[in-house]
């Protein structure tokens, strides 16, 4: 094989999954919700789980919490997590909420994975700049606890759309924050097509905030280390069923590890 065949080398078989979910706090009724989340994630059985607003129960996890009032984050993981730091992600304009993000080192069976989850606290339409500003401090959070050795992912609730100039700074169509730190969107590259909603009208409990539908919450893996690791291959939209445990839809991915 020439190297433009296998510019990764040979590419690994094997996969981590990951389930990012904003479960809205204990809004609403909350023992209901409760278990409606619990259930979700006992169904997929993710590797690793990414929680905002919520402290998150440990559901037989490692577990690690960062809880500011407005915005808790959470990193779930069965793997031991060996190193963690947060990080608060600033509001410079009044009025704004201020964003959390949260880093653990997993120790996992091929090699370490480094998982963010993330809240950008910006959350009206017309706050775009706002995130911009906290996306920028998250990048170079990023590029000061990770190594680019390993794959990382930075999974959460952003508050914007796809084409938006914060996710744009992320995943490359635009200058990027930090030299060299672009990440793949796993929906856009493994999603199978269709929108991918993760704030939907068809969802009783988004549907009272008249926003229209949008995908607000992301798996993002940074570029891709030796063996492809880091490559999403699988991503769906979760609890998006008839009865909703969240406000938000979760998404679930599978990537190369």
């Amino acid at each position: 094989m020439t190297d433009w065949e296998q510019p990764y080398g040979p590419l690994i078989g094997t996969s981590v999954r990951v389930l990012t979910w904003n479960v809205w706090g204990e809004h609403g009724p909350y023992a209901e919700r409760a278990g409606r989340i619990e259930k979700v994630v006992r169904d997929l059985s993710p590797d690793v789980v990414a929680l905002q607003e919520w402290a998150g129960r440990r559901l037989g996890y490692e577990h690690v919490a960062a809880l500011p009032a407005e915005a808790p984050v959470t990193v779930l993981s069965r793997w031991p997590i060996v190193r963690q730091e947060d990080r608060l992600l600033p509001a410079e304009r009044g009025g704004v909420l201020p964003g959390r993000a949260l880093f653990c080192e997993l120790d996992g069976p091929r090699g370490p994975l480094q998982v963010f989850s993330v809240m950008i606290g910006a959350y009206r339409l017309g706050d775009s700049q706002a995130r911009q500003e906290q996306v920028r401090a998250l990048a170079a959070f990023v590029a000061e606890v990770a190594s680019r050795r390993h794959p990382a992912l930075v999974c959460g609730d952003f508050n914007a759309p796809p084409d938006s100039d914060e996710l744009r700074m992320l995943t490359g169509r635009s200058a990027v924050p930090v030299p060299g730190l672009v990440f793949y969107d796993a929906w856009e590259v493994a999603g199978g097509g269709g929108p991918g909603h993760t704030w939907s009208n068809a969802n009783p409990w988004a549907r009272p905030g008249l926003y229209p539908d949008r995908r607000f919450d992301y798996v993002l893996s940074a570029w891709p280390r030796a063996g492809g690791a880091g490559h999403p291959v699988r991503c769906e939209v979760v609890g998006d069923g008839p009865e909703p445990g969240s406000d938000h839809y979760g998404v679930l991915a599978e990537l190369r590890y």
